[in-house]
């Protein structure tokens, strides 16, 4: 039977994501390793749902409470409180949230055992600030930091700074009752410093992002901001985190489902990274150097310079029409390019699979793909040409995840 090559990607894509599901891995988690007694739950991210509703099918009634923070849209019925919030720039729903957590962390009993559920996106979707700093000026921050084209370490760097629970800071509120995070890892090298700007870890890193590029108003707010947790602090003594899904393991999954569909695969060491629109034409350039039958699967996370009153689309969006300008005349190569959370920046869209005949199709709408690109509005033009990924909500979060595949003429 014939491959069918953009089936079989969205399969594979399928596949990987599944793997790293928050829900599945952190019920496995917990049914290997049940805690001692009741805990009391805190779910911060874009899985935080998912997860949540992991550890209730693992624990039931050993749950005694709970409290969770996702994005607008992946809500979900849980026994719980839902609180949604924006992402990704934070609302006012994240400062709301902020002030919910803080509330329901100093109702806890101090010889609480507490059990966090964090992934991807807590940065945006919950927040407390210091006095002097309001919506506006958070809301400048985050649109700064994604207009600088900083990747996730260093946009997290400058957020702990202006926090008064990333950084370490929320183990100092939960301080002194035991806490086991279980984390969804969407960061390189899955430092868990830099997994939802690290709420409950030091970061001897702080302060040394430079922010002389960021408006003077914001410059001050960062330079005065107060001190976080060092470590070594007591504060850390009675944490536990363990990463129970990273990047890693949907790149495998990825590969797998690749072989089961009887094709070789290449899996990519070196993370992404970088300007998006420099490594979709890298990417193409080794995908059409590459043997026939053969998957090709990348993982990390690229970044766009925003220009002046953005378009449409986000980094994967504008890797794929990047590299599908490279692939132009070669009908039998295809790349997908999509996050694995289901959403590629502010859309709705979750990223891309584009071929040989992309750009071909878009130019046939009355659209330039390199004028799309330099005004950052590649989803316009991947709509036109039919070629956006829709997945909604995955129940995950560990970064994106490119897969390219060549068929022989």
């Amino acid at each position: 039977m014939a491959l069918d090559p953009r089936r079989a990607l969205l399969e594979i894509f399928e596949a990987a994501v599944s793997a790293v599901n928050g829900a599945r891995r952190v019920r496995e988690f917990l049914q290997a390793h049940p805690p001692a007694g009741p805990v009391h739950l805190i779910a911060v991210g874009k899985a935080a749902c998912p997860m949540a509703r992991g550890a209730a099918e693992a624990l039931g009634d050993g749950v005694r409470r709970g409290l969770v923070i996702t994005k607008h849209g992946y809500a979900e019925p849980l026994p719980w409180p839902v609180l949604p919030a924006g992402h990704p720039v934070p609302d006012s729903a994240s400062l709301a949230a902020g002030d919910r957590l803080l509330e329901y962390i100093k109702e806890l009993p101090p010889d609480a055992s507490v059990l966090v559920l964090l992934s991807g996106g807590a940065s945006a979707l919950v927040e407390r600030l210091p006095e002097g700093a309001g919506l506006e000026h958070l809301r400048s921050l985050n649109e700064w930091i994604l207009a600088s084209g900083r990747d996730i370490s260093a946009a997290n760097r400058i957020r702990k700074r202006l926090s008064l629970i990333k950084g370490g800071r929320l183990a100092a509120l939960l301080s002194p009752r035991k806490t086991l995070c279980l984390a969804v890892s969407d960061v390189p090298g899955d430092d868990p410093r830099y997994i939802g700007s690290g709420p409950l870890v030091a970061d001897a890193s702080i302060g040394q992002e430079p922010i002389d590029d960021a408006p003077p108003e914001l410059r001050a707010l960062l330079e005065h901001a107060p001190p976080v947790p060092v470590e070594g602090d007591p504060v850390f003594t009675g944490v536990r985190f363990e990463i129970v899904a990273r990047p890693e393991d949907a790149k495998q999954a990825a590969a797998r489902a690749a072989r089961e569909r009887g094709l070789a695969v290449t899996c990519e060491a070196e993370p992404l990274a970088g300007d998006a629109l420099a490594a979709g034409a890298r990417l193409a350039t080794r995908l059409l150097q590459s043997g026939p039958r053969r998957v090709h699967v990348w993982g990390g996370e690229t970044t766009v310079r925003l220009p002046y009153a953005p378009g449409r689309g986000g980094r994967n969006q504008s890797l794929a029409l990047a590299a599908a300008v490279v692939l132009r005349g070669h009908p039998h190569s295809f790349l997908l390019a999509a996050g694995t959370d289901g959403t590629d920046g502010p859309t709705d869209d979750a990223g891309a699979l584009v071929d040989g005949e992309t750009i071909t199709r878009g130019e046939a709408a009355g659209l330039s793909a390199s004028g799309a690109l330099a005004r950052a509005d590649a989803g316009t033009f991947l709509e036109a040409s039919g070629d956006l990924i829709r997945t909604g909500p995955t129940g995950t979060n560990v970064m994106d995840l490119v897969l390219g595949l060549r068929l022989p003429p």
